[in-house]
């Protein structure tokens, strides 16, 4: 082929690409390639779908828990979470700022309590409202300004905490979460398989010794074990 029908076949080659891409699919050397699209689901619901979540920092922190005896989950949801803790025999008050079904869940926004209603708190916070770039770390900042409750655990991705802009940075070196226990396995969020992050739960102790002596918070690994059958691995 001349030079004049290489740069034909390539100009074809690439309208049809692009035609293509319109449709919403390009096959290129055999390989599916979908777009990708940045919007997120109305208010960041994204249910924690998978029990083994809630299930496994029950196995590892299940008697401090139980030692507190009430929970609250202020982004209920669905019912994901407290389901779980409920079935541990601990107390849930639950709560969101939209009704999604879950029996006795008040219809009312985090922003609201200015005190929380369980010594423990429990959730997988929407990330628009915790991250460092939409949300400026609120969701953080309103927690940490709450009294009446001693644990905190946050489901949410590794690499959360790396963050510094627009004051989260600062808010984690003054208040650092006690420890983190980053999974040993992914959660699918969408049901759509193949999940592009890592996990981990943030968990902040009032009442642990830590805080008084260490700032810099502890690193813990979490395997996917189920606190009703005790380690699996």
């Amino acid at each position: 082929m001349n030079a004049r029908g290489t740069k034909a076949l390539f100009r074809a080659t690439k309208a049809k690409s692009r035609n293509d891409a319109r449709q919403g699919s390009m096959d290129v050397g055999d390989v599916l390639m979908r777009p990708i699209s940045d919007e997120r689901r109305e208010l960041d619901f994204y249910s924690t779908r998978q029990p083994e979540a809630i299930r496994s920092l029950m196995h590892v922190d299940g008697a401090r828990l139980r030692e507190l005896a009430h929970v609250w989950e202020p982004a209920v949801g669905d019912g994901a979470l407290a389901r779980e803790i409920s079935a541990a025999g601990i107390d849930v008050t639950s709560s969101d700022i939209q009704d999604r079904g879950w029996p006795e869940t008040l219809v009312r926004s985090f922003y609201d309590f200015t005190v929380s209603p369980a010594p423990a708190i429990i959730t997988n916070p929407p990330f628009s409202e915790i991250n460092a770039r939409d949300g400026h770390g609120r969701w953080l900042r309103h927690t940490l300004a709450m009294p009446g409750w001693r644990y905190c655990a946050l489901l949410l991705s590794w690499d959360w905490p790396a963050a510094r802009a627009n004051g989260l940075g600062a808010m984690l070196d003054e208040h650092p979460f006690t420890y983190c226990y980053l999974m040993r396995w992914k959660l699918d969020f969408t049901g759509e398989g193949s999940p592009p992050q890592r996990n981990a739960w943030f968990v902040w102790d009032r009442d642990d010794e830590r805080n008084t002596r260490d700032l810099h918070p502890g690193f813990r690994w979490l395997d996917r074990n189920d606190w009703r059958q005790g380690d699996m691995i």
